[in-house]
């Protein structure tokens, strides 16, 4: 019987985290053991989900951590392990029935697979978003890593895959970044991983809209130049240049788009030539286009209002 280590960072999760271990609750078949590492929760996280892991008859086990990042959190679980396969979920999330088992029936009729990558629901602030199902997936490692940096096949979601500890190997998230250090964990494991897919949903992944825009405007620059270099290792996974300078192309067009909302144009404006610099698909392109014309107009328009009113720039704009 194929055996599941579970994995579950949390932070203040006492209201959310009975709900996503109940929904794992089906799937004990397969479940070895539950890693819920408790980070620094100021409530009782920590004795909620053992009650409710008692209730539901999950192998629950609590691993204390302080330092206050999903990644680090996820690694302390990883380094822990003890099953021979690894599967990931927010504390915030919920779980599909069957959709765990699915992922295992996977690597038994796909012999050698020691990556499985299924389909999940986006809920953005409580609204069912369509399901995103895998695509574009080969049997080469290095060209699924690269494809995916450079947003050529659906991103994963934490949750939507099954990787086993062979494959992951000594890989880790990296640590204290505002943003992406998923796709940089997925990136790596995935250029040395045989990959196979299932489009039935896994998970409901929820999402705040303002909360994710959030992290692109606290110290914006000095926080993608933080992202950038923990990017740059990945060179050392044998993925090309241009991939990684793929990559922030779109991580800096994606940052431009949150600044232009907010109305900081000036910020918009940098961002964007980061992302006009770097190589890009046709599609990112015009919207780069579109960008630099709309900033443009908006400025023009500010300028020439009659009362001389202008777009007032965050206060936490830096240069």
């Amino acid at each position: 019987m194929t055996a599941v280590s579970i994995i579950i960072p949390a932070h203040n999760a006492a209201s959310t985290i009975v709900r996503t271990l109940a929904s794992l609750a089906s799937e004990s078949e397969v479940i070895g053991e539950v890693l819920l590492v408790d980070d620094s929760s100021s409530d009782d996280t920590a004795a909620v989900a053992t009650d409710a892991a008692s209730r539901l008859a999950l192998p629950l086990r609590i691993i204390k951590s302080s330092c206050r990042d999903a990644g680090g959190s996820r690694n302390l679980a990883l380094e822990q392990a003890r099953f021979p396969w690894i599967y990931m979920i927010d504390a915030d999330d919920l779980h599909l029935e069957k959709g765990l088992r699915t992922l295992v029936s996977r690597t038994r009729t796909r012999p050698g697979a020691d990556m499985v990558v299924g389909a999940y629901c986006r809920r953005t602030d409580g609204r069912d978003r369509q399901v995103k199902t895998p695509f574009g997936y080969t049997d080469a490692g290095l060209a699924n890593a690269s494809a995916y940096l450079n947003g050529q096949i659906r991103s994963i979601a934490v949750g939507s895959a099954l990787v086993s500890r062979g494959v992951i190997g000594e890989t880790r998230f990296p640590t204290g970044l505002a943003y992406d250090e998923d796709t940089l964990f997925w990136a790596c494991v995935m250029s040395r991983a045989s990959l196979a897919v299932v489009t039935q949903p896994i998970l409901i992944y929820f999402v705040s809209a303002e909360r994710s825009d959030d992290r692109f405007t606290i110290r914006p620059a000095q926080r993608f130049l933080e992202w950038r270099l923990a990017l740059r290792e990945l060179e050392t996974c044998g993925i090309a240049k241009s991939s990684l300078k793929a990559r922030e192309g779109l991580v800096a067009l994606k940052i431009a788009r949150v600044h232009y909302a907010r109305g900081d144009l000036h910020m918009a404006a940098k961002f964007l030539a980061v992302a006009e610099a770097a190589p890009k698909a046709p599609a990112d392109i015009w919207r780069c286009i579109r960008y630099r014309l709309k900033i443009a107009a908006r400025r023009y328009f500010s300028i020439s209002k009659p009362n001389g009113a202008h777009l007032t720039r965050p206060a936490n704009r830096q240069a």
